[in-house]
């Protein structure tokens, strides 16, 4: 982390696993300078069950219940998504190791743009690091851009490391 003096009392970086992701985790590491009691923040959010699996069961036919639980499915997705967050963090920390600088970590389950600026929110965040993948104008159009969200919705300044 950079040397000096610094007036950064709590820094945010969303990491989603994508490299654009870990190119902003390294450039907070390399750029942000905190207060000696500041913290950076390594947060990464965790899609809902059905959001990761991006299907439901479909209703039963013919008159059978409407909402139908799979217990067994839905676990084995949270299961794959503990682990998916686990190796991003497990990244993230070794990357922060390599640079000799301690972070938190928090680990959150929702929608990414909505948790990113509530977490950035309930930390009083200084500042948001996150990166954007190069999606088409098309794509952004339909999915939206989540750092394009919170640059609008976030009370912090926010910096965008954009992919190549």
């Amino acid at each position: 982390m950079a040397t000096g003096g610094g007036n950064l009392g709590s820094v945010v970086v969303a990491v989603d696993g994508s490299e654009e992701s870990m190119k902003a985790l390294r450039w907070a590491l390399d750029s942000v300078r905190l207060r000696p009691d500041g913290a950076l923040v390594v947060l990464h959010v965790q899609p809902r069950p059905g959001i990761a699996a991006g299907l439901n069961p479909g209703p039963i036919p013919f008159g059978g219940p409407r909402e139908v639980e799979v217990p067994a499915f839905t676990q084995a997705i949270e299961a794959h998504q503990r682990r998916i967050t686990e190796a991003i963090l497990e990244h993230a920390l070794k990357i922060c190791a390599e640079k000799n600088v301690e972070v938190k970590t928090e680990v959150v389950v929702g929608d990414p743009k909505e948790k990113i600026c509530e977490v950035a929110a309930e930390l009083k965040a200084d500042l948001l690091v996150m990166g954007s993948r190069a999606i088409g104008p098309v794509k952004r159009m339909f999915l939206g851009s989540v750092s394009n969200y919170c640059i609008n919705s976030v009370g912090c300044p926010v910096v965008v490391i954009k992919g190549t």
